[in-house]
């Protein structure tokens, strides 16, 4: 199976070229909207073409990217609509936005950094609450730190991740990491 993506990878690599990158950064900033577009798959493509620290920043950048294009694109354009539109139907209560809007600076940062959320999901909720753009962008660059770490180094398999123990022990590890700064970082600038 390993060898099955490796092969797979290398074959993508070389058919693109020097494109294969800038396609895998077009599609990191696309699938934080996205969300059918496997983003693990094109952090492992930037960290193979780039190296790991080059590829590691990249992602980070780009991911961030499309993440506060989401936001912006659900707090600008559709969250009138949008609340228009369920408070008709009844679909959420202004209960559950008003949790989202008031999940604690670590809580969100924590939501972020964990490798399995569905970005579009989080950023679709902090663009449709009421927010503050500094709280989510402050969550943003700390979390995806820890997530593109994880699907850079550790998650160039899923199956490899869950087969052996020690990547989940680390992905347990980084998550109370990123927890622990961005508990310092809002102490810092109150992003509350």
């Amino acid at each position: 199976m390993m060898e099955m993506i490796d092969t797979f990878i290398d074959t993508t690599l070389q058919g693109l070229g020097v494109w294969g990158p800038i396609v895998g950064c077009f599609f990191i900033t696309i699938e934080s909207i996205l969300p059918f577009l496997p983003l693990f798959v094109f952090i492992t493509l930037n960290f193979l073409a780039f190296g790991p620290i080059l590829g590691f920043i990249i992602s980070w950048v780009f991911t961030c990217l499309g993440c506060l294009l989401s936001f912006f694109l659900f707090r600008k354009k559709v969250q009138t609509l949008f609340y228009k539109h369920i408070k008709k139907k009844g679909i959420i209560s202004e209960h559950t936005v008003d949790i989202i809007t008031n999940l604690k600076f670590e809580q969100l940062t924590t939501i972020i950094a964990i490798p399995f959320t569905p970005a579009f999901l989080v950023n679709i909720a902090a663009g449709l609450s009421n927010m503050s753009y500094k709280k989510f962008l402050g969550a943003l660059l700390i979390g995806k730190i820890f997530l593109v770490y994880f699907w850079g180094f550790v998650g160039v398999s899923l199956l490899e991740s869950i087969k052996n123990p020690i990547y989940l022990v680390r992905v347990g590890i980084l998550l109370i990491i990123a927890y622990i700064v961005s508990k310092i970082v809002n102490k810092k600038f109150n992003l509350n």
